[in-house]
């Protein structure tokens, strides 16, 4: 079905895979399109509770965009790439159910900007971030100038963006850019621990928990309003009647997502 991407599910988490290793896992075109498939299928695939995006080996998690697909590019076609990839890194923030980084080696340029449009990030010790578009004469263009400044603060990610420099993952722990570092080689099951918790409770909470905390930086919403809705709409629902009884009747719940 893939080319570029591969996945899989277990336990009810869909483990996403950038499979250009050869390419340090660079965005392509074809990434793009099936990245975005993919996080579709998260959405509407009952069977997935929850996501991790990741990238093949152990060099890279996505080292950037693919530049060779830049050159000869106009003024209009450039705000169209861009406009594409802020289409679905924003589909991946909005998502309903968790989806993580875990960032195995390089999150450079396009790497970070998927990375930071994901709910959480989880760094191997090896991990690099980097928005080095500068010494492209370029900025980053899919949503990097926002995310990186709502993550970290206006001064650092100012510096961050205009030297192009990178940190490690000690240094990104640091500045709040990511949850944990952990060695590589446990990377991905300390992902799936977290995951694996995250999928016992209950899915429409759960989603709309990531709604809410997403209203925090959309100016077109009111955070608290948006909280109260969204509160009220819990009181709609079977998952709550059952996390309230099981609570009262000292056992534990059974969620259904209804």
């Amino acid at each position: 079905m893939y080319s570029a991407i591969t996945t899989s599910i277990e336990n009810a988490i869909l483990l996403i895979t950038i499979n250009r290793p050869d390419k340090m896992n660079a965005l392509n075109k074809t990434v793009l399109d099936e990245l975005n498939t993919a996080i579709d299928e998260v959405y509407n695939n009952q069977a997935i509770r929850s996501a991790i995006i990741t990238g093949a080996g152990a060099k890279a998690f996505v080292a950037g965009a693919d530049i060779s697909e830049f050159q000869g590019l106009k003024h209009s076609e450039g705000m169209d790439l861009a406009h594409k990839g802020q289409y679905i890194f924003k589909k991946i923030e909005d998502a309903p159910k968790p989806i993580v980084a875990a960032v195995n080696g390089f999150a450079l340029g396009g790497g970070c900007e998927l990375a930071m449009a994901c709910h959480f990030r989880i760094a191997s010790d090896n991990a690099r971030f980097g928005q080095p578009e500068v010494n492209l004469g370029l900025i980053p263009g899919y949503g990097g100038t926002q995310r990186l400044t709502q993550l970290i603060g206006k001064g650092r990610a100012i510096e961050f963006l205009i030297t192009g420099n990178m940190i490690d993952a000690t240094m990104a722990l640091q500045y709040g850019l990511v949850n944990y570092v952990v060695p590589q080689e446990e990377l991905l099951n300390k992902t799936k621990a977290i995951l694996e918790l995250v999928n016992t409770k209950a899915p429409l909470a759960v989603g709309r928990c990531i709604k809410a905390a997403n209203a925090v930086f959309d100016h077109t919403r009111d955070g608290f309003t948006e909280e109260v809705k969204l509160f009220g709409e819990c009181f709609a629902t079977h998952d709550m009647v059952e996390g309230t009884t099981a609570f009262l009747e000292k056992r534990k719940p059974v969620f259904q997502g209804k």
